[in-house]
This record gives structure tokens, sequence and C-alpha cells, in this order.
């Protein structure tokens, strides 16, 4: 618990970053929903874009004269920054013992590797918790003066859910590729370029029915935001694949973590 409580306050300033940009993200965006709202002529912005770009970011199937349609829309940059803050979460927690040559002093500790991990894991998944807490508070804060309907509440929890669960599948890529790296230097970039790479496979897929299938291989497919807008729940595939993945990854990070040498 002693080394739990360590990393959450080493992690402080890192969450605090994080959630001040979101904030300033969202506030701006519920700013600039002031000119959609009830003007269906703005929306004729939308005829510039291509429509196979629209439909891969979803724009088509929301109304952005709508609360529920704007956040809709939203979702994707909600889950891009959870998906960045919880991969460099779990592998700063463990790439930076090496990099920062304190390691040696964390192996003495008479606890073993499996502990380090898990205390480390515990407190990066703890700031995942909390940035997605902040999040919904920020949102709701930001759209009271508009009203907000029941529908609008109950679409914000399911993209805060799929936020959360989006995290984890990342958190446990970050925390597996620290654990296996040689380089804990790069850990963080290879990271950031994977979800990049994840992302750019969910916009391949909603570009054209034949790519469709490309979804099932990135966690930004599983979770999509028109669909569960209109299902108002998560398909069963999308909630085996999340549990799956982050089994796998964690089985990866604590056999990988407990047999390489470390740098010291």
């Amino acid at each position: 618990m002693r080394m739990y409580f360590r990393e959450l306050k080493a992690g402080i300033k890192s969450l605090l970053i994080w959630t001040v940009v979101i904030a300033f993200l969202i506030i701006v965006a519920v700013g600039k929903f002031a000119a959609f709202e009830g003007n269906p002529e703005s929306l004729a912005i939308l005829d510039t874009i291509p429509p196979q770009l629209l439909d891969a970011l979803s724009m088509r199937a929301f109304n952005l004269t709508t609360l529920e349609g704007f956040f809709g829309v939203m979702f994707v940059y909600f889950t891009l920054m959870g998906a960045m803050a919880a991969a460099l979460w779990g592998s700063e927690a463990i790439a930076k013992e090496e990099r920062d040559r304190t390691v040696e002093f964390t192996l003495v500790l008479p606890v073993q590797r499996k502990q380090i991990v898990t205390a480390k894991l515990l407190a990066a998944l703890t700031n995942c918790a909390l940035f997605v807490l902040f999040t919904w508070l920020i949102s709701v804060l930001a759209v009271r003066s508009y009203a907000p309907s029941e529908s609008m509440f109950d679409f914000l929890r399911l993209e805060m859910l799929a936020m959360f669960l989006i995290e984890l599948v990342f958190l446990s890529l970050g925390t597996m590729l620290a654990c296996a790296s040689k380089n804990p230097r790069r850990v963080g970039s290879v990271a950031i370029g994977l979800i990049l790479g994840f992302y750019f496979i969910s916009i391949l897929a909603g570009m054209h029915e034949r790519l469709t299938w490309l979804k099932y291989m990135t966690p930004f497919g599983w979770f999509n935001a028109s669909d569960f807008y209109r299902s108002g729940s998560f398909e069963p595939y999308a909630l085996v694949l999340t549990g799956v993945t982050v089994v796998v990854f964690l089985f990866m990070a604590y056999a990988a973590y407990d047999r390489r040498d470390l740098y010291i």
C-alpha cells in the first residue's frame, strides 16, 4: 500500500494536466455548440466534407443540433485522450524505474516483482478512474445551461463507461510494453504510436462496407458511439474482447517483468 500511495502522489501532476486539457476541450466544444443548437442551417458546412470521412467519424449518425448528437461526435476525442493518458500512466509507472536508475532501490525492498507491478498498476488504474469521473463531472456542469434531457445523461453515462473500458485496454497495453521492453525511453512513444494506429484502423473500418471487419481489430471500433446511442447498450462482443484483451496483456506483462533482466 505504501508503494501504491507513492505512485498516486507521483502521478498527481500528470492527472491534473490531463484534466485541465480535457476540461478546456469540453468548455470550448460546448461553447461552439451554441452555433448549432436549433439551427439546422449551420450544418451546411458538413456538405463540404467527403461523405466517407463523415461516416468514418460518425458525423452523419448524429444530429449536431442536439446535445446527444454533439457529444456523440465528441466521444472520439474523449476516447483518444483517455487511451493516451492510460497508456502513458501504465508504461511510465514501470519504465521510469529503469529510465531514472531507481529500479535497484525498488528491487531490494522485501516484495516480489509481481507486487511491484500490481501496486503501480492499481495507482495507474485509479488515475484512469479519476480522469473519467472528472470528464463526466465537467461535461455535466458544462451543459447545465442547455437544460439537458434525461436521455442526454443516459448517453453520457454510456460514453464515460466506454471511455473507461478503452482506458483499461490501453492501460494494460502500456504496462505490458513497459514490462517487456528493454528500452524504457521508447515505451511511451511506442504506446502512442500504437494508439494512433488503432484509431486509424477504426477510421478505415467506417469508410467502406467492405472494411467493416476491421472494427474487430481495434478497441475504438468495439465501442462505436453511434451504435450504443441507438441501442442504449454495448455489443456483447465488445465486452468479451475487452475482457480477453486486458487479461492477455496483463498476463504477458507479469510474465515478462518476472523473467527479464532489468536495466540498472
